[in-house]
């Protein structure tokens, strides 16, 4: 049996002991501390903000965005539909009400002319969303002068899920810097890692001072413990935050390593008829969090099932596109506005699309596995129908 490729293995710098030992040696191991604290300013700075707030996870930092919007039960909260579920399960903790916009084509984000029809509808009805969570997926920024621009006009605030697209730029500006809040993840699989963790930024000082104060248990200022508000047990573990130091620098390494192994898949694969991979927009720079890319079957006679279970077959890790989450179970009975009245992208791209192992560590000779795989599967499939 081969060895075992993954799809995004964590990548360590070798630093992460010195941070990690001086925690031990100071007993800094509790959650907070010098690290956090550093951690959280080098982050900010990385993302063009103000302020941030180090939390267990990204997930964590989109409900707390959340909350400090006021945002509770009754309330509409438009959600990208394709991601991952983390985007819109904070949605419900607060009893809010998602309705999620369909993609696009050039980015595979939020569609802008979906998002101004469910604007426009919300605002007949009187009941605009309290927010909206703009994922930037697969590291690729979403078109976000058209999706600002829209919000504007509305008055409504953006929270920009960067969770995967952190080291990433939109105009020459740090992806996470659009929103009211941003939002980055440093799960394993990220393009750095803190083993779980995340963190909320924010211009808004005041406001990630609350944050602070929710993610700590709500506790008051008072000599016993007390507590008047529901609290949440949020913040990010000093020994964690050595580690994200550590990651922070390597960041930009690490962003190029990914850009080069997605450059390599498409020149060896992009020129194959029936292969489209993901595009970059105009002005932008992805960190190329995972190498995604559609199949035709049409044109390939190959189906993305057929190349996972052909990837799987060699021990490679691969997987298909986020399904959208209004065809998740959990969100069956949640609005939905596609792209246009003839096309559901986020669905066709469910459909066709698969992300590639991509991690930063991925050595030439299991890259060369990995693509030597999908030709042997196209080109079985040529010589089944006479092509060859």
């Amino acid at each position: 049996m081969n060895s075992r490729i993954y799809l995004s293995p964590p990548h360590m710098s070798g630093n992460e002991h010195q941070y990690i030992n001086e925690a031990f040696r100071t007993n800094w191991v509790a959650p907070l501390g010098p690290n956090v604290d550093e951690f959280e300013q080098q982050t900010a700075a990385a993302a063009g903000a103000k302020g941030a707030v180090a939390l267990s996870s990204g997930t964590a930092a989109i409900h707390l965005a959340l909350a400090l919007l006021d945002i509770s039960t009754g309330d509409k909260v438009f959600c990208s539909t394709l991601t991952f579920v983390a985007s819109a399960n904070p949605i419900l903790y607060q009893g809010a009400e998602p309705v999620f916009i369909d993609s696009e084509p050039q980015t595979w984000n939020m569609s802008p002319q979906a998002l101004q029809l469910a604007m426009e509808e919300a605002a007949l009805k009187g009941r605009l969303p309290k927010a909206v969570i703009i994922v930037n997926l697969y590291g690729q920024s979403a078109k976000m002068d058209e999706l600002a621009a829209i919000c504007d006009r509305f008055g409504v605030p953006i929270i920009e899920d960067a969770a995967e697209s952190f080291g990433s730029t939109y105009k020459g500006k740090p992806s996470g810097s659009f929103g009211k809040f941003g939002v980055f993840s440093f799960n394993g699989n990220k393009i750095i890692t803190t083993s779980g963790g995340g963190m909320i930024v924010s211009n808004d000082l005041e406001a990630l001072e609350r944050a602070r104060f929710l993610a700590t248990q709500s506790r008051d200022q008072a000599t016993h413990y007390q507590h008047s508000q529901l609290g949440y047990n949020y913040r990010m573990s000093n020994l964690l935050a050595g580690v994200g130091i550590a990651q922070l620098q390597v960041l930009e390494l690490r962003v190029a390593a990914r850009r080069k192994i997605f450059s390599r898949y498409k020149k060896e694969l992009g020129h194959i008829p029936g292969l489209t991979f993901m595009p970059e927009l105009p002005q932008t720079k992805t960190n190329r969090w995972l190498s995604t890319l559609t199949i035709n079957e049409e044109v390939t006679r190959v189906s993305v099932k057929d190349i996972l279970s052909s990837l799987s077959e060699q021990n490679i890790e691969a997987r298909q596109v986020w399904k959208p989450l209004h065809l998740q179970p959990l969100f069956k009975d949640a609005a939905y506005y596609r792209h246009n009245q003839d096309e559901d992208i986020a669905e066709e791209l469910f459909n066709t699309g698969i992300c590639l192992p991509s991690g930063s560590n991925l050595s030439e000779d299991d890259q060369t596995r990995v693509i030597t795989q999908i030709k042997d599967v196209l080109q079985g499939a040529a010589v089944k129908r006479g092509a060859l």
